[in-house]
This record gives C-alpha cells, sequence and structure tokens, in this order.
C-alpha cells in the first residue's frame, strides 16, 4: 500500500510562491506517488466549481455532486471510482470550501490526508495573507504620500478611486459624499457619466443602505439582483455583478458618504477585501472630511510609518549581526548608497528596511524593485515612467519609480541580474539625479536613496565584463555583507523561537518549547535556504506539531533543490589532500557554529577537547594554543 511522503509533500511549501503553484504541485505528487488515473483539487465558489488543480487523465466530467456531498458532511465520499476528500483545519477558518478528487484505486490512507493536506494548504494561505497585508500597509503608505500633497478635491477622489482598482482587483470604484439637505449621494469618479459624477437618491441601492446604517455591504454574484439599483446600469449600459461598499466616517463618527467597489474581476469581493477597504476608507475618510487640515492625515501617515517600522527587526547576537546594527546606525542618517551582500535568504531587504526607517527619509516612500524581474525593454519604463501613448498599451501616463520614490528609499533587488543596457540607463539616472519618462522629453528631477542588493559576487561580475565598473563604484559607497545563517551560531536557536512565537500567537496558542536535541540539530544543520528556510520550517513545527513540546525528530528538513551531491567538494585532489581539507573545513565549521566555543566544539565533534587541539595541530590550523 502506498504511503504519503509527508516530507516531501510539505518541502513543496517551501518552494510554492502562492496557493495556485503549490495546489499543483501537491496534485501532481498525489497522482504520482499513489498510481492514480486522475486527480483534482475542486474550490466551491457558488454558484459555480473552480478546479484549481488537475493531473492524469481528466476523461470526462469530474464528479462535483460527489465533492458537494463530501463538504456538506465534513467526511470522505466514494462512488464510481471517484473518492471525494473534504479539506478542513480546525486551525484556519480562513480556507474556502475545497475538496480532493482522486480516481483509481489509491490504497492511501484518506482520514489522514485530508487534515493533513488541509493544514500544508492553511500554512501555504497564511503566508499568502501575510505578504498580501504587507503590501497593503505598503500601499497605503504611498497611498497616504501622494494625498498628503493634493489640495484639490477632484485629484484626491480621482486618486482614491485609482488606487482603490488597483488595490482590490476590480473594475470600478467610486466615492460617494452625502449631500444630506438635498437627500442626494454624489460619487466620483463614475465612467459614463456626464461630468464623470453620479447622482443618486440617497436611500437608493447598496449605497444607500450603507450611509443610512452605517455598516459595510456586500453583493456577490449569486445574490438578488434587486439589492442593485438598476436604473444607474441601465443609463450608462454597464453591467454590475458584484459590490462591495463601506461607509466614509468622519473624525466625529458621522457618516457622510461612501466607498464603493464594482466587479471585482476574480469572483466575488472577499473577507480580506472588505477588511482592507475599511482601513483604505478610514485614511480616505479623514483626507475628504478636512482637506485643508493635513495634519490629521500627516498624523496617521506617521502611525503607518511607526507601524511599519515596528514590523523591521533583525533578530540575533551574534558578532556579525551585533556589527551589522552598529553599522546601519551610522550610515542611515548618512545619505549614502549602500549595496548589500548576502546569499539568497539572509534578509537583505529587511537591512534595506532598516537603513531606510532609521534615516530622515523614514516618513516617505519605501519603493523595491527586483531588477531580475524586469527585461531591459521594461527597465525604463519601470524605473522612469512612461507618457500616455509612448507604447502600445500605454493608455496613461504614469510615474516610474525613481518619482514615486523621490524624498525617500529606492530598493534595487538582484541589481547583479541586470542587462548591461539596464545598467547604462540607471547610471546616468544615479549621476545626473533626474529621469525623462518614455516618450517625454521634459527633464524630472528626483531625489531618492539608492539600496542596491545583490547575492553575487559584483567584483567578479565586472572582472568577466557582465557589470558596469562605473556603477559598480557608484553603488559600492557603503558595503554591508550579510553572514549566511550557519555562521551565526545560537542565532539560529534566536531565531527559530521567535518565528515559533509569531506562528503560534496567529494560532491562539501557546508557543512549544524546544528540547536540547532540537536545538543542537537546528545548529547543527547547514540551512542552504538561511533565514527564509528557517521561517519555512518554523511555519511547518507550528502547524504540524500538536504537543507542547518539540523534539529533534519533528524537524523535518528539506534539501535545497540546488545542492550538491557529494557535499560540493572540487575534484582532482588526491584522497588524501581531500580528507585533508575536508576535516579542516569541518572543524572550522564547527567551531564557528558554537562561536568559538572549542569546548563545546569537541563534545559535538565527539572527541575530548585535548584531542581536537592534537588533530588541529596536525592538520596545520591555528589554536588559541598556540
Amino acid at each position: 500500500m502506498p504511503s504519503i511522503n509527508w516530507s516531501q509533500l510539505l518541502a513543496d511549501i517551501l518552494v510554492s510562491r502562492d496557493e495556485a503553484e503549490f495546489h499543483s504541485a501537491v496534485v501532481r505528487r498525489l497522482a504520482d506517488v499513489a498510481g492514480l488515473t486522475s486527480a483534482a483539487l475542486v474550490r466551491s465558489q457558488p454558484p459555480e466549481w473552480i478546479v484549481t488543480a488537475s493531473a492524469g487523465r481528466m476523461a470526462g466530467q469530474l464528479p462535483l455532486d460527489l465533492a458537494a456531498d463530501a463538504l456538506d458532511s465534513g467526511t470522505p465520499r466514494q462512488a464510481s471510482g471517484w473518492n471525494a476528500i473534504p479539506l478542513r483545519t480546525s486551525q484556519d477558518n480562513s480556507l474556502p470550501p475545497t475538496a480532493l478528487l482522486m480516481a483509481g484505486d489509491t490504497g492511501v490512507d484518506i482520514d489522514q490526508l485530508g487534515p493533513g493536506l488541509a493544514a500544508a494548504c492553511a500554512v501555504v494561505r497564511g503566508r499568502r495573507r501575510d505578504h498580501q497585508q504587507a503590501q497593503r500597509l505598503e500601499m497605503l503608505l504611498e497611498i497616504t504620500h501622494q494625498w498628503a500633497q493634493t489640495d484639490n478635491l477632484e485629484t484626491l477622489l480621482n486618486r482614491m478611486a485609482e488606487a482603490a482598482t488597483a488595490q482590490f482587483d476590480c473594475d470600478r470604484a467610486t466615492i460617494f459624499l452625502w449631500d444630506r439637505p438635498h437627500k442626494l449621494l454624489v460619487g466620483r469618479p463614475a465612467l459614463g457619466m456626464d461630468n464623470n459624477e453620479l447622482r443618486v437618491p440617497d436611500d437608493a441601492g447598496v449605497v444607500g443602505r450603507v450611509v443610512q446604517s452605517g455598516e459595510p455591504e456586500r453583493v456577490d454574484r449569486m445574490d438578488d439582483r434587486a439589492a442593485i439599483h438598476g436604473a444607474v446600469d441601465k443609463e450608462t449600459g454597464y453591467t454590475t455583478e458584484t459590490i462591495l461598499c463601506v461607509p466614509l466616517v468622519g473624525p466625529q463618527g458621522n457618516t457622510f458618504g461612501a466607498f464603493e467597489l464594482l466587479n471585482k474581476r476574480a469572483g466575488n469581493f472577499q473577507p480580506e477585501d472588505l477588511t482592507g477597504l475599511t482601513e483604505l476608507a478610514t485614511y480616505a475618510a479623514v483626507a475628504l472630511a478636512n482637506t485643508q487640515q493635513w495634519e490629521q492625515l500627516l498624523e496617521r501617515h506617521q502611525l503607518l510609518v511607526d507601524e511599519a517600522a515596528d514590523r523591521v527587526q533583525m533578530i540575533g547576537n551574534c558578532p556579525a549581526i551585533e556589527a551589522l546594527r552598529s553599522t546601519i546606525a551610522k550610515v542611515a542618517a548618512a545619505d549614502l548608497a549602500v549595496l548589500v551582500l548576502g546569499e539568497n535568504g539572509t534578509g537583505k531587504e529587511v537591512v534595506a528596511q532598516s537603513i531606510h526607517y532609521r534615516s530622515p527619509r523614514r516618513s516617505e516612500p519605501l519603493i523595491a524593485v527586483n531588477c531580475a524581474a524586469l527585461t531591459e525593454t521594461l527597465l525604463e519604463s519601470e524605473l522612469f515612467g512612461h507618457e500616455k501613448g509612448a507604447f502600445t498599451g500605454a493608455n496613461e501616463s504614469r510615474a516610474g519609480k525613481f518619482e514615486v520614490a523621490s524624498g525617500g528609499t529606492l530598493f534595487l533587488d538582484e541589481i547583479g541580474d541586470m542587462s548591461l543596457g539596464g545598467q547604462a540607463k540607471l547610471l546616468r539616472a544615479l549621476e545626473q539625479k533626474e529621469v525623462v519618462r518614455v516618450g517625454g522629453h521634459e527633464t524630472i528631477s528626483t531625489d531618492c536613496r539608492v539600496v542596491a542588493a545583490t547575492n553575487q559576487n559584483l567584483a567578479e561580475l565586472v572582472r568577466e565584463k557582465k557589470f558596469r565598473e562605473d556603477l559598480y563604484f557608484r553603488l559600492n559607497v557603503v558595503t554591508l555583507e550579510l553572514p549566511p545563517l550557519r555562521e551565526r551560531g545560537d542565532d539560529v536557536v534566536t531565531l527559530a523561537e521567535y518565528f515559533l512565537k509569531q506562528l503560534c500567537q496567529k494560532q491562539g496558542r501557546k508557543p512549544p518549547a524546544m528540547s536540547a536535541a532540537a536545538k543542537k540539530r537546528l545548529v547543527a544543520h547547514r540551512w542552504p535556504g538561511n533565514v527564509r528556510e528557517l521561517r519555512n520550517l518554523m511555519e511547518r513545527v507550528a502547524y504540524l506539531v500538536s504537543g507542547d513540546r518539540i523534539d529533534a525528530d519533528d524537524l523535518a528538513f528539506t534539501l535545497s533543490p540546488g545542492a550538491k551531491k557529494g557535499g560540493g567538494m572540487e575534484t582532482g585532489l588526491t584522497l588524501s589532500d581531500a580528507t585533508h581539507d575536508f576535516q579542516v573545513d569541518y572543524i572550522k565549521r564547527t567551531i564557528d557554529q558554537v562561536r568559538g566555543n572549542v569546548t563545546e566544539a569537541a563534545k559535538l565533534l565527539g572527541v575530548h577537547r585535548s584531542n581536537l587541539y592534537r588533530k588541529m595541530r596536525a592538520l596545520g590550523m591555528e589554536t588559541d594554543e598556540d
């Protein structure tokens, strides 16, 4: 009977960037391991079903009625050669109703599979939720920064609507202001209406109910069409299918309007959309209620800045991290260009955030750009902006990242992957501190601090003519190098306990204690994925270890996809030389892991302290006895 390799299954969490990628990997792995004819993950979104992933031969239609029966009963169901397993977890009620459909003689323990796979899905969904929350916070910082510089109500309303449609992936957004004396709601912007303005009775439709009750309201695709004020659709020719509307409440607690979104592009509006729009409406209400007194908006903006700064922490007490913190404190206020070096997952973005939030620019935007994700043709538009009509698809003018980050910090991640042509354009912008939008002629001054990061050896790339030497010296005013996690000794345990506490707090449970053996195993691991790998491991532990203690066996490490068999030692050496080099390297790494404590290193190596010194001298290594 085949069994599910949970360590390998959960390893997909580490490499999956989103839910869709994880679902696809899980279904493929299940189909291969269990020898399934067909397998699919289906999600109920009434009145529709969505197939999020599938594998095998999907002949005919999927038994969606069987999936619905399993979801309704909360237990697996079987019929006509198909198994339907509901995915449920008591730790995360936000999972949408999802079922796993499998065809074929699986022999898999479905009672174990359902809860285990649900817990894995909860981990991936929680990571996506955290990422969205961080994105929303950064977007709110950028939005409120733009609003704070707008003293025209029409411009302010348009900017609010543009920000909302982008953030919530919907067709339209309208801000309604309540004209109480005339019992009207005046909405702008309103596409298809005269003067881009919509006027409706203050008791009409969803928006009327929201301003009258002061409570948010949502209309889904399956809801009664009578909830929608059809007169507007009839006049504009637009078809409204989904609505999300929240009240605008002034500083004194009075409702003076509503913020409405129309037609979510990916189905129905979700609970997290309601949370996000309510938060956005809070800041919008402050800006609208008192456009002449910007102090209130700036105060809220500062609270956002403080909250974002509080989220940035460099955890650890090893000498390298202590020295890094000290250097950041010195260079943060100096407004110098900074180059951050380090392996993937060591926390280069955290360093950039620490520099920004400890600098005089902390109240201005921090804008991150992944240079590896930009082709040379997209680079110029992304960094410098473009004018309307500059190229196919440029339907409106757009500011580039240099403009948006002006006054703040521009974080250029993976700078070593930028093309040579892109490097030349970047150098010109850095040297001249001005940009010209694609398709434009006007020179735009910009004042942003640049922090660049890479996991590559830029000096070597310069020698190989793959990176411009002049750009290298322009970026390399101050260099900060992050140590890999394997060289940080007891910081591994400190970070693990920090992540574990955070993750368990989200679940409303007390974090389990780690045994001495578990701590020892954490310190001894090589951590090819660095801090990112450690956090992913703690996510798995937090969701899958239900007791109050974590033992060494609970730590299921994931083999790095890029790891070399044999440890990566160079070939061409005699066996004697290879053995000598291995012993020197292994002893050095063990001593580094225990922060230079030779007695502790000897214990880990299973030898007496005096024998370790004798061995080190025989290998030609320096010792503190020399």
